[in-house]
Parts: C-alpha cells; structure tokens; sequence
C-alpha cells in the first residue's frame, strides 16, 4: 500500500500543470520604410546582366557541341576513307590475280574470288563504288588521262581504255582512274 500511495504522489506531482511563464509582447511601432530607388534600379541592372551573360554562355556552349559534333562526324568519315583507300591495293592485287590464267578446278583461285567478293561486299557497305566510265566522256575529276588513243579507237575525248580503276566514296573520290583518252 506504501507502494501504491507512493506511485500515486509521483502520479499527482507529475500531472500538475507546469508554471506558465508569461513573455512580454513587444509592440513595434509602424515605421515607413523607405525604398532606395537607385539601389533597387542597380540590382535589376545586375540581374539583367547576369541573365544576357547566361544565355551568352548557354549560346556559346550549344555552338561548342554542335561544332563537336561535326568535327567528331568529319573526322570519323575521313577514318573510313582512309582505311578504304588503304584496302584499294589490297582489292587491286586480287584482281590481277584473277586475270592470271587458271587451271579448272584451282581450289587457289576460287579461294581469291570469294575473297574478292568479299572485300567488294565490304566496301561496298561502306558506300564505296566504282567509276566506270569506259566509252565516256573524260572527266578531269573523276579520271588522270595517262595515255592518248588513237582516233580510231573512238569518239575524241572519250575514255578508250582503263589502266586502273578508279573508286568513289560516298561522293568523295578516294582514287582517281587512270586512263586511255581518245585523241581530238
């Protein structure tokens, strides 16, 4: 019963409101405030400063990636115009390896036509074509003339004959043809 008695006073002291304390209010006074026009007139100043120098910079970045990106794109076509170019010797050898006569059934040289197919598939895929302008009209850009035909051979300033073939890459020339013109 102590116990309980005991409990029941710490119960009492416990739910006992705590003292109010009571903090004056200070009463401010209403003070006109007093607008400083020159200095609110050069915050906007700066502010619009700040702003024309964040789309100066967003302008300047977005002219920075778009130039990026066309030298990253330019650089990587002349990459690939590079390597076929480089892959041209290696397609001229094949050729004259077909034009060497061959026995039937040469395992070798049907082994060097597949390969042949092959590294035209591949160029072709990269956009790579021919010129092939025998019998036509000679075009300075396309052909180096190495030799003068006679004029039995045909028309004046055609194309009579074709030394080496000439290649095209996604309308960058990447070798001119060497050919036979027909003399004027």
């Amino acid at each position: 019963m102590r116990r309980t008695k005991r409990r029941m006073n710490e119960q009492e002291m416990t739910q006992q409101e705590p003292e109010t304390v009571e903090t004056p209010v200070v009463e401010e006074a209403a003070e006109a405030e007093v607008i400083d026009v020159a200095a609110l007139t050069a915050a906007a100043a700066k502010a619009e400063e700040y702003l024309a120098l964040a789309q100066r910079t967003q302008a300047d970045f977005d002219n920075f990636r778009r130039r990026n990106e066309s030298v990253r794109s330019d650089a990587f076509a002349e990459g690939q115009r590079s390597v076929a170019t480089a892959m041209l010797a290696v397609l001229d050898n094949l050729e004259r390896a077909l034009m060497a006569p061959a026995a039937e059934g040469d395992a070798l040289r049907t082994g060097v036509e597949m390969t042949h197919k092959q590294m035209m598939a591949a160029l072709e895929k990269l956009g790579v074509t021919v010129i092939d302008r025998l019998g036509e009209k000679f075009d300075p850009n396309l052909e180096d003339a190495v030799m003068q035909g006679s004029p039995d051979e045909g028309e004046p300033g055609t194309v009579c004959a074709v030394f080496q073939k000439g290649y095209v890459m996604n309308g960058h020339l990447l070798r001119a043809a060497m050919v036979k013109v027909v003399a004027d």
